[in-house]
């Protein structure tokens, strides 16, 4: 059986609101469960796909922090 977890995502919510996207995006992030996993980088590669270089480099400058910033706390 061969699965697109891309088209799966964006068939699964296409046609829905801003509203519906958000709290989809909202609550996998808060909720932090495993499953979600997939559909956000799903949409993380859409937004990097349709960003600015300024965009971009703002998204890497807020990963790298915090990625810094969770290596500190665990040491």
């Amino acid at each position: 059986m061969d699965i697109n977890i891309r088209e799966h995502i964006i068939n699964n919510f296409q046609g829905d609101d801003f509203s519906t996207l958000f709290h989809a995006i909202d609550e996998s992030v808060t909720l932090q469960e495993e499953a979600t996993l997939p559909g956000l980088g799903v949409f993380f590669e859409i937004v990097w796909e349709n960003a600015t270089q300024e965009l971009k480099n703002e998204m890497i400058d807020t990963i790298k922090k915090r990625v810094q910033k969770g290596l500190e706390e665990n040491l």
